[in-house]
């Protein structure tokens, strides 16, 4: 008797589960049948629904701390620079001022062009080199030592005609003065390839020859109330370009 009702014990214990499996089934079923019921008929009465539950994930990922700092450095940089310059400023240019400028936003120089009495005359105006130091190391005095303490522009002036060579000018304009420190006879039939002969140092020319050559230049329009104007009209050129690097560094830094 003891034994069989142990039998019955052990059936009854492994029959549990199974029971409660068998249960849960039939629950299960049950709420799905629930489930699909209340789906006819929500689709009935939503046909445009989705029978399947859309999922959104973002795709953006937080940006490093260094670039957020980075970013706010930038920033600050150009509220600095949009303060401290007037970015708004038209410059105006002098009455009788020669050249037709053109300045495209994103390059370090700009080009002035005329025509004088069948010549076409292109000026290249580079950024101005701003000297802020004082006289040589080695305490001499004269005119190269304040030509050292003076911002000057470099410029590159080239003229030609219709036909046959141009003669192109290196030169440096300081205030109320320029230097020609170059002087080449370019021919257009000359290829990359050759070596052609450039001439000897300017300054080892003549002085009538280098006067004469100045004199040249100036009838041209390259004459200190030209340069002058233009060296102002660089330094803020430059402000407006570093302002623009800046917006163009922030833009990078964004995306």
């Amino acid at each position: 008797m003891a034994a069989f009702t142990s039998l019955i014990r052990k059936s009854a214990s492994s029959l549990a589960p199974l029971a409660f499996r068998a249960v849960r089934t039939q629950r299960n079923y049950q709420s799905l049948v629930v489930v699909a019921i209340n789906h006819t008929h929500f689709s009935q009465n939503h046909s445009h629904a989705p029978l399947v539950p859309a999922f959104h994930y973002s795709t953006e990922s937080k940006k490093p701390s260094s670039d957020e700092s980075l970013l706010r450095v930038i920033e600050s940089e150009i509220h600095c620079a949009t303060e401290t310059d007037d970015q708004d400023r038209v410059e105006e240019v002098p009455n009788g001022f020669p050249f037709e400028i053109q300045d495209n936003p994103g390059l370090q120089t700009i080009t002035l062009k005329r025509k004088y009495q069948g010549e076409d005359i292109q000026v290249e105006v580079h950024m101005p080199d701003l000297v802020t130091g004082g006289q040589n190391d080695d305490g001499d005095d004269g005119d190269d030592d304040e030509k050292s303490i003076q911002s000057s522009i470099p410029l590159v002036v080239n003229v030609s005609k219709k036909s046959g060579p141009a003669l192109e000018f290196s030169c440096t304009a300081y205030p109320d003065e320029i230097a020609i420190e170059s002087l080449t006879v370019k021919h257009p039939e000359n290829s990359g390839d050759e070596i052609a002969y450039e001439g000897p140092d300017f300054h080892d020319l003549d002085e009538n020859l280098q006067k004469s050559f100045h004199k040249y230049l100036e009838i041209r329009g390259i004459k200190p109330s030209t340069t002058n104007f233009l060296h102002e009209y660089m330094i803020n050129k430059d402000s407006r370009e570093y302002l623009l690097w800046l917006e163009k560094l922030k833009k990078f830094v964004q995306a």
